[in-house]
């Protein structure tokens, strides 16, 4: 406890209040809790507990980063300088990126996973992500961004060698043209991936010979229920081998689910088989 009132000792009231989320909370008589004061206290504190010379955050954590200068000034040290960049926005375009929001890119997707999601991105976050995904100079990026502007440099195409550059990063430049070759086999050139997974028909989804999709559609894992897969057929969104299915009430004959291809989405297939 000395130790917590030590640390509370540091700052201020008043300080915290120039954080503009607790400033603007506090005018409108919004309640703080202790708890969200103590936040930065503590992220202060482990700087001083690593003895930081540089502390490195998104710009959203300004407030936090700063409150450790003052604190190892407190505890008789040097006060670290702080490095911020830029939040990534994620595939929707508005949001940070983050999985709360289903919005991001994940390290360790495979390399078609990766490469679609780069290329769901808006157009106008493409010199973004150049800028901060890809390791390219300040002297690539402008050039990019000029050709672009200047329409010398289609948007699709300078998507397609973004998602090709980040792929390579993650996995490797062989995995990351692999990748760029399956996107424009289904998406350019509307054909199927060369290698379809292949699932066996569970009995539990067979009723008199025919088949109910959604209830085989979450048995495949490829909709998290049968009310997601409802949905997704009447958007549209679900193909058996190719011919979208419009009836989510339908129930289909086995003879035509057997050896067909499902197909949800712009990239999720799966073969039915025996």
């Amino acid at each position: 406890m000395d130790e917590v009132l030590k640390l509370t000792a540091t700052t201020t009231v008043a300080r915290m209040l120039e954080r503009d989320d607790f400033s603007s909370r506090y005018s409108k008589n919004e309640p703080i809790s202790m708890l969200e004061f103590m936040y930065p206290l503590l992220q202060g504190y482990d700087s001083v507990a690593v003895k930081a010379d540089v502390e490195l955050g998104g710009t959203d954590q300004k407030f936090n980063l700063l409150m450790g200068r003052p604190i190892m000034e407190a505890y008789g040290l040097l006060p670290q300088s702080i490095l911020t960049v830029p939040l990534l926005v994620g595939t929707d375009g508005s949001m940070k990126m983050s999985k709360t929001y289903g919005n991001y890119i994940g390290v360790t997707d495979t390399p078609d996973d990766m490469f679609g999601k780069v290329m769901s991105i808006p157009d106008d976050l493409m010199v973004t992500y150049w800028t901060l995904l890809t390791g390219a100079g300040h002297r690539e990026v402008e050039d990019i961004a000029r050709r672009v502007a200047a329409g010398t440099y289609h948007p699709a195409e300078c998507k397609r060698d973004l998602a090709e550059r980040i792929v390579g990063l993650y996995h490797d430049s062989a995995a990351a043209s692999a990748a760029r070759e399956q996107f424009d086999r289904v998406f350019k050139h509307r054909n199927r991936p060369e290698d379809i997974p292949e699932a066996s028909l569970p009995s539990t989804c067979v009723r008199e010979g025919r088949v109910w999709l959604p209830r085989l559609m979450v048995e495949m894992k490829l909709a998290a229920s049968n009310g997601e897969a409802k949905r997704l057929i009447q958007q549209g969104g679900v193909k058996l081998d190719d011919v979208v299915v419009r009836n989510p009430d339908e129930e289909i004959a086995v003879d035509r689910v057997l050896g067909g291809v499902i197909q949800v989405g712009k990239r999720r297939f799966l073969r039915i088989i025996p």
